[in-house]
């Protein structure tokens, strides 16, 4: 099989320039660890769209997917936001550069941004939900028997997985350390608190009770 232009596990993988164009991209600027994840994550994404009865576009959400973690690269460090939406802005520039409509640009921005927000892109349109699933599916492992084992498998040998548990967790840690102030309000707090000595999550009440308010 070929690694685009053809099915996998019974997905068909876009076959368009735009398509084409991100592979190399994500492919030449980040690690093999977020390369493979990444395109597993189209790949799950789109099974768990095909068990929900979702019309989506392959294209959108692939390069939604294709897209969703460089924003932990090194290159980002010092930028003060949240990888997630490094991530957005550098999938948003791509597309805008090959005049993709502003509509679809805000779509696969916004599945990007929200990829580590649970509860809510489920609700929202299916490229949205779809980055979503494919990533809590390939990281988290929810609704992990939703997929037959043999689709999973055939994927898992394309885009091979090694100690991907521990490999993506120094992946997460190595892109917030520099700015653990993104973390609040979302699950990355847990990371640097598990991996960085003397990491403080920040706290929702304390930020209310010590606010410049007086009550």
């Amino acid at each position: 099989m070929g690694i685009d232009g053809a099915a996998v596990a019974n997905v068909d993988v876009p076959g368009t320039k735009l398509a084409r164009e991100a592979t190399e991209l994500i492919r030449d600027t980040t690690s093999e660890l977020i390369y493979h994840h990444s395109r597993r994550v189209y790949f799950f994404g789109s099974l768990q769209g095909r068990n929900r009865d979702l019309s989506f576009d392959p294209e959108l959400l692939y390069i939604g997917a294709m897209f969703h973690d460089v924003g932990l690269s090194e290159a980002y460090h010092g930028s003060g936001r949240r990888f997630e939406v490094d991530s957005a802005e550098e999938a948003k520039r791509f597309l805008k550069a090959h005049g993709i409509p502003e509509d679809s640009i805000r779509r696969v921005w916004t599945a990007i941004a929200l990829h580590t927000t649970p509860g809510i892109p489920q609700f929202m349109e299916p490229e949205v939900a779809l980055v979503t699933a494919g990533v809590e599916y390939d990281v988290l492992g929810i609704d992990y028997g939703a997929i037959p084992e043999a689709d999973r498998a055939e994927i898992v040998a394309l885009h091979p997985r090694p100690d991907f548990k521990h490999q993506i967790l120094g992946a997460f840690t190595d892109g917030i350390r520099p700015k653990p102030d993104t973390t609040f309000g979302n699950v990355k707090a847990d990371v640097l608190e598990h991996f960085v000595p003397g990491f403080q999550r920040g706290d929702f009440v304390r930020t209310i009770l010590e606010s410049p308010w007086k009550e």
